[in-house]
C-alpha cells in the first residue's frame, strides 16, 4: 500500500519506520528540513521496543503531487489544520485518512478541513498509547513502549467510513507489527486514553518528573490521581460509554508500562515549544461545562502550564 505520513515527528517516525519495514511504499511530510534531509540521505532510523531498523522512505518538506491510499496525520494538535490541508492534496478516490493526536478536538479540525461528506466518509481516528517516543537526532527516533493503537470511524452516522474499511486499514498496521484494533466506538477509547493523559501530562510538565516518578511521588501522585478521577467523572457525566471502573488503577496500569518516559507535553516544554495542554487537561473543563459542571483540578493544571509556556 502507498502510505503518506504527515507530521514525521517522534510518533510519525515510528509509524513510518514500521509500515515501511512491512513492505509498504511510505513517504513522509514534515517541515523540519534537517530531519527530511537526514532521512533522504541516510534513511529513517527507528530503535526501541520494536527493535532497531533503518528504512528507506521518501521525505518532503511539502506535500508532493502524489496520491496515497492511506494518509496518516501525526502532527501535533496546533498543526493539525495545516496537516489536514496537506493530506487533502494527496487524497485520491478511495483514500483513507487516519488522524492520531492526543486529547480531544483535533479530529473535528481535520474533518472540517477535509470538507463535509468527504471528511466524514474517509476519516478514521486513531488513539496510540504507551509508546513514549522521542527524536534522538534528525532522522533518528526512539520509543520505549509499544502498546495498542485503536482506530475507528470519525463518524458512525450515515455517510461515515464503513467499519469494513476501518478493519482493512487496521490490518495494514497489524501486518507491520502494531497491536492495532478496530473500534466501533472511538469516542469511548479517546476518553479512556485522555484519562491517562491528564494524569501525567500537566503534572510531569510542571515538575520535570518522568511518568513513573510522578505516579509515586508523595506530593505529585495525589495531584495526578485527582486529575484522572475528575476526567473519569466528567466522562461519565457526559454519557461516554467508557469501560474504566477504577480510574486510579487505570492510570497506574498505563504508567507502569512506560515509567521512564516523559509525556510529549513535557518533551515539548523542554524543547521550548508550546504543547497540547488545551486538548488534554484543558479539554476537561470545556467538556464539564457541557453538563453544567466544573473541573477545577484540570483547569488549574492547564492554567499553570499555559503560564509557564508564555515565554515561548
Amino acid at each position: 500500500m502507498k502510505i503518506a505520513i504527515v507530521g514525521c515527528g517522534a510518533m510519525g517516525s515510528v509509524y513510518a519506520g514500521l509500515l515501511a519495514s512491512a513492505g509498504n511504499e511510505v513517504l513522509v511530510v514534515d517541515r523540519w528540513a534537517a530531519h527530511v534531509e537526514a532521512i533522504n540521505a541516510r534513511g529513517l532510523r527507528i530503535e526501541g521496543a520494536s527493535g532497531e531498523r533503518t528504512v528507506a522512505v521518501s521525505a518532503h518538506t511539502a506535500p508532493p503531487d502524489d496520491e496515497a491510499e492511506m494518509i496518516v496525520i501525526a502532527a501535533k494538535a496546533a498543526d493539525v489544520a495545516g496537516a489536514a490541508a496537506a493530506a487533502r492534496r494527496m487524497m485520491g478516490e478511495g483514500s483513507v485518512v487516519v488522524t492520531i493526536q492526543n486529547g480531544l478536538g483535533s479530529a473535528d479540525v481535520v474533518a472540517a478541513e477535509l470538507g463535509g461528506e468527504l471528511g466524514a466518509g474517509s476519516l478514521m481516528v486513531g488513539i496510540a498509547g504507551g509508546f513514549g517516543a522521542s527524536i534522538r537526532a534528525p532522522g533518528h527516533a526512539h520509543h520505549n513502549g509499544m502498546q495498542t493503537i485503536r482506530m475507528g470511524a470519525y463518524s458512525n452516522a450515515p455517510g461515515g467510513l464503513a467499519f469494513e474499511r476501518v478493519e482493512r486499514a487496521v490490518g495494514v498496521w497489524q501486518a507491520a507489527g502494531f497491536r492495532a484494533e478496530a473500534a466501533r466506538d472511538i469516542a469511548a477509547m479517546q476518553w479512556e486514553k485522555l484519562i491517562c493523559n491528564v494524569a501525567y501530562s500537566a503534572p510531569c510538565t510542571l515538575t520535570g518528573l518522568t511518568i513513573g516518578k510522578a505516579m509515586d511521588d508523595p506530593d505529585i501522585g495525589p495531584v495526578s490521581r485527582a486529575a484522572a478521577i475528575e476526567a473519569w467523572t466528567v466522562a461519565r457525566a457526559r454519557g461516554i460509554a467508557i469501560t474504566v471502573e477504577d480510574p486510579v488503577a487505570h492510570v497506574r496500569a498505563f504508567g507502569s508500562t512506560i515509567p521512564h518516559s516523559k509525556p510529549s507535553l513535557l518533551l515539548d516544554y523542554e524543547a521550548g515549544r508550546r504543547g497540547e495542554i488545551d486538548v488534554i487537561n484543558g479539554a476537561i473543563p470545556r467538556e464539564a461545562a457541557k453538563v453544567e459542571r466544573e473541573a477545577p483540578v484540570n483547569a488549574t493544571l492547564a492554567r499553570l502550564v499555559r503560564f509557564r509556556e508564555r515565554a515561548f
